[in-house]
């Protein structure tokens, strides 16, 4: 057998808590268990770290070893495993793996997962949705007991309690009793309509309130409103996912809301008013004169109020110049003798063109190794 330090079987210092010995034992517990590792030497690490972990959860054992080491609490009927009750010690760590502990626990029904599609001004002002859903139901015929006289008996093979030992070696390991299920209750006159399962199979119709503010991706989710667990178990939960449509105008960002709109070329060169749709209906924007195309104009509170807080974001409006088309020889015309006389006024009016032609001309250079 190992005469390894017990500390270092378990990987935890000499200062560590009953806590911090209770996680590492369970961690190497599962890792070297014969049930889950098939390694020819897991069955000797496994007694290794319950020896380890019997002798330092208890105080005087664990006093006993720093002082005199492992033959300081082998010595004697009360070292070691001699009297140690495994199942005692496995008993709330093994539970989950085989089959929980020692009490009867309730089953518990599926968890449902779907998707609603919204509008986004659904998802903006709240909305109430009308979902079907195929899942498990509690039986109304039996209300749920799967009994068809409401009568149970306690299971003979584990006495009600859910639960049997098995004996594995040196190891008592528990699991759910094979009779029963781990129910702990047995059916002698099962219900007709559920054959004794407590839940039957339907179509079941659900309003889902769609809280103001949701944005693409949130989930809500429905206490108690998914599949019934059998013989009367705990109810499972809904859980909804929400999809936001794309929106032809608007497009979302967190809390903010991004569209583009054409202006003409007299507006954006004269200034004037336009009519900028938001969610609350339409606003007047005033555009002033000599405004680029690409310009964005923020609307403050014109986004959508969160449905964290109380926080409302911002419309942001891209207005983009249009270049006329379908043009008449006379505007055509027109349009030459603007532009003659503006290129007469050189770059002042325009103000960008210097600056990217030199910049163009400075790149060009550096191509040509000038």
């Amino acid at each position: 057998m190992s005469q390894k330090d017990y500390y270092e079987i378990l990987g935890v210092s000499k200062n560590a808590t009953k806590p911090e010995l209770k996680k590492a034992f369970k961690r190497k517990a599962m890792k070297y268990h014969p049930d889950r590792n098939d390694s020819p030497d897991a069955q000797d690490k496994f007694k290794e770290v319950n020896r380890a972990y019997d002798t330092l959860r208890d105080d005087n054992k664990r006093a006993r070893y720093d002082q005199f080491g492992p033959e300081g609490v082998n010595q004697g009927p009360g070292g070691g495993f001699h009297g140690a009750d495994v199942g005692d010690i496995f008993g709330d760590i093994f539970g989950d793996i085989f089959g929980g502990g020692r009490r009867q626990q309730q089953q518990r029904g599926r968890d449902i997962q779907i998707e609603v599609t919204v509008d986004l001004e659904e998802a903006v002002t709240g909305v109430s949705k009308e979902i079907k859903i195929p899942t498990m139901v509690s039986c109304n015929y039996c209300d749920g007991s799967g009994s068809k006289d409401g009568k149970s008996t306690s299971c003979t093979t584990c006495g009600g309690v859910g639960q049997v030992r098995m004996q594995q070696g040196i190891f008592s390991v528990q699991q759910a009793c094979p009779t029963c299920q781990g129910k702990g209750q047995m059916i002698e006159n099962p219900c007709n309509h559920c054959n004794g399962e407590g839940r039957k199979r339907e179509t079941k119709t659900l309003n889902v309130k769609v809280p103001a503010g949701v944005d693409n991706g949130d989930r809500i989710r429905l206490s108690g409103e998914g599949e019934a667990a059998p013989a009367g178990g705990i109810t499972g939960d809904l859980y909804v996912d929400i999809n936001v449509r794309e929106h032809p105008i608007f497009k979302r960002d967190n809390d903010d809301l991004y569209c583009e709109m054409p202006i003409d070329f007299a507006t954006a060169v004269l200034g004037g008013e336009l009519e900028i749709p938001t969610l609350d209906g339409e606003v007047k924007l005033k555009i002033p004169s000599e405004t680029q195309s690409g310009k964005v104009f923020k609307l403050r509170g014109k986004g959508v109020k969160s449905v964290r807080s109380h926080r409302t974001g911002d419309l942001h409006c891209q207005v983009n110049v249009e270049t006329p088309v379908n043009l008449t020889n006379f505007q055509k015309k027109l349009i030459k003798q603007l532009s003659e006389s503006i290129q007469k006024g050189g770059s002042k009016h325009n103000p960008k063109e210097k600056g990217w032609f030199d910049s163009v001309k400075s790149f060009m250079d550096k191509l040509k190794g000038e």
